[in-house]
């Protein structure tokens, strides 16, 4: 048969040896004992019970209906939507784009476990990569801006003056970490660079500019906000002027980096997640101040988009905690109307919208100052109203005796209607509009589909051209040999494997006729391939595949837990998925409508057959394989090797005959 061609896999185990040098074993042990998968995943998204897991929203795509579900028991998540899984360590790698290494230290921090790191801490920072560098950069300016506004003298007569003079409490300033970048051309750049930060990394987050020979600090004499991202790390900075100077911006924001994207992140998210998902409410404020005030007055559900229009992308991060959001709004007219295109994305991903409107004259920096907490809960209570109603109402006011802009509004209005995802949500409206705007509810219906079918053609244009973008990137034939998709057969062979390889299979007489010899299911498996020279050039498999060999013989070997918690993501994934309720049970003998029994009760017969159906899918492989050098050599004339390899496809055929007769109606797994 084909040689199994070997796989250099070590690769795969970069980051685990990377780290291993640095800390010892028992403490990543530690680690991954203490780093409880709800808990973890709770940081980040709002999980309800369901039955004996837990379920939620999944922050890696987009998705109106929960399939992101957390097992406390098994350790692990698996999203059912996307495809996602793995432990807590994958859950922080993949949320927050960290490495595996930088991932074990996150948990650690969380669950305060000391890690004692051995080496040059110059080599080591050499060996972080550049996201993280820029996270590092990001959190020494935090901590020197805030340090300068508390214990220089600049900072206190100048920065914490105007937050005292704006009545912010310490506590709040602290719990901001706001602070104070001193005046001047380069002082913050020059105190970075003293501490060894490099230029590189102080331009690409924006804290420095650049130009040939020309330097400055971006934000020189500003008060300092410190923008952070859901894990509580500090991404970027909103920084704003003191001085009075109408050339230069009140306030100025750091550029897009490869941590900071504006459009996906809101002002406050990491202050707020606990106090949101606790209220199951969010509030939506326009500014840093206004985020304080109300933190101040008690009420702590709530963010900023920092002056930018709502983004999908800042709704879905809301949603992860809370489908209700109310928005507030100061009594500016114009600039309500030009936002209200922007909340239709909010309806569009199927949240409850309320809007609050401000006495004129106030924002809500302003108000909750003046009202305190109870005053301000009250006055919400009593002056939120649902958005379409909000919206009717206003635009109503423009288009009184004007029937062409009346027109205007019912499809203004309707347009908003229309893209409210649940159907019951969307005729309740239509009532409401019906009577608000005089219009037959009839009318209204007729409307709302004819949005309804222009939405879905432009939706079906988009799909079309991703697909055909995705198709002219798919990867060669060969590469998908060793690294694409592992078909039905493998990833049965691999969940027996792992599920049921310690378990005893058969006996077998020894030498001593008094004494036999105790088969298990894995031995037998991992013998019954490699005689067969038949084990997957996938590169996964081969990786699961050697591992439970190499610890056939070692009783203290849990497959489920070094495979879930492997240091290789995709591995990691593979046992999630294996280990998922979706694959709990097989199909090889339910589509015969023979068997009931539990498959660990009738493992006797069900090993065999996992095996022969691998076999037999691996020797169809190879069939069509010879047939195309077959088809090769006789183009080339090569009549010699046209009958070599006839004989390995005759040898092949009779395999796949014996296989045919074994299994008898063949089923695919």
């Amino acid at each position: 048969m084909i040689p199994f061609k070997h796989i250099n896999h070590q690769r795969f185990y970069t980051d685990f040896v990377t780290f291993a040098h640095m800390i010892d074993h028992a403490t990543i042990e530690r680690i991954i004992d203490a780093a409880e998968i709800s808990e973890v995943v709770s940081e980040f998204v709002t999980l309800r019970k369901r039955g004996v897991n837990l379920l939620g929203l999944c922050p890696f795509h987009n998705e109106k209906t929960p399939s992101f579900t957390v097992s406390p028991a098994k350790g692990i998540f698996k999203c059912f939507g996307c495809g996602k899984g793995g432990n807590s360590v994958n859950f922080i790698m993949e949320h927050e784009n960290l490495s595996y290494p930088e991932a074990l230290k996150w948990l650690a921090k969380k669950y305060h476990i000391e890690v004692v790191e051995h080496g040059d801490p110059e080599e080591e920072k050499q060996l972080l990569d550049e996201r993280e560098s820029l996270m590092i950069v990001s959190g020494f300016a935090q901590k020197y801006f805030t340090n300068y506004l508390w214990n220089e003298n600049e900072g206190r007569t100048i920065g914490l003056s105007y937050f005292r003079e704006r009545s912010f409490r310490d506590d709040i300033l602290k719990k901001f970490e706001l602070g104070y970048a001193p005046d001047g051309k380069t002082p913050f750049t020059d105190a970075a660079r003293k501490e060894g930060y490099k230029m590189e990394f102080l331009e690409k987050t924006g804290l420095t500019i650049k130009r040939d020979d020309w330097v400055r600090d971006r934000f020189a004499g500003r008060v300092m906000f410190p923008i952070h991202n859901l894990a509580g790390r500090v991404i970027a900075f909103g920084g704003r002027i003191l001085k009075e100077n109408k050339e230069t911006a009140k306030y100025l924001n750091s550029p897009e980096s490869e941590i900071y994207h504006k459009s996906k992140i809101v002002y406050g998210i990491f202050q707020a997640k606990r106090e949101i998902s606790k209220t199951d409410k969010c509030y939506l404020v326009e500014g840093y101040t206004d985020v304080l005030s109300m933190h101040q007055a008690g009420i702590e559900n709530v963010v900023a988009s920092s002056g930018t229009a709502l983004t999908p992308d800042q709704i879905r991060m809301i949603k992860r905690f809370t489908p209700n959001i109310t928005i507030i709004y100061d009594g500016d007219a114009a600039g309500i109307k030009a936002s209200l295109r922007g909340i239709d994305l909010v309806l569009e991903e199927g949240m409850n919208v309320k809007v609050l409107l401000l006495p004129d004259g106030d924002d809500p920096d302003s108000f909750a100052k003046k009202m305190g907490a109870a005053g301000f809960a009250g006055y919400i209570r009593e002056n939120e109203t649902d958005f379409i109603q909000f919206k009717t109402r206003l635009l109503l006011k423009d288009a009184e005796n004007d029937p062409i802009a009346k027109a205007k509004l019912i499809t203004d209005v309707i347009r908003s209607v229309s893209v409210i995802p649940d159907p019951v949500t969307r005729s309740v409206y239509i009532k409401e509009c019906s009577k608000l705007l005089e219009v037959n509810e009839e009318l209204l219906y007729s409307e709302v589909q004819k949005q309804k079918r222009k939405q879905n053609d432009e939706l079906e244009k988009n799909e079309i051209r991703i697909e055909t973008r995705k198709a002219a990137q798919q990867p060669k034939i060969e590469d998908v040999v060793t690294t694409g998709k592992l078909n039905e057969e493998e990833l049965v062979f691999l969940r027996f494997l792992l599920k049921y390889g310690h378990l005893a299979l058969f006996e077998l007489e020894d030498e001593n006729p008094h004494e036999v010899v105790t088969v298990t299911a894995g031995e037998f498996m991992v013998h019954e391939i490699e005689k067969d020279d038949l084990v997957s050039q996938h590169q996964l498999f081969r990786i699961i595949f050697d591992g439970v060999k190499e610890n056939l013989e070692n009783p203290a070997f849990d497959p489920w837990r070094f495979f879930v918690h492997h240091p290789n993501a995709k591995v990691s994934q593979l046992a999630t998925n294996l280990l998922s309720d979706k694959h709990n049970e097989s199909n090889i003998w339910k589509r015969g409508g023979g068997f009931t029994e539990s498959e660990e009760d009738i493992l006797e017969l069900l090993v065999p057959k996992v095996i022969n159906e691998y076999k037999w899918r691996k020797i169809r492989q190879m069939l069509t394989e010879i047939e195309k050098e077959i088809d090769k050599a006789s183009a080339e004339n090569d009549f010699d090797r046209v009958i070599d390899e006839q004989s390995k496809y005759m040898n092949l055929k009779r395999v796949e005959k014996e296989l045919a007769e074994k299994l008898g109606n063949r089923t695919i797994i």
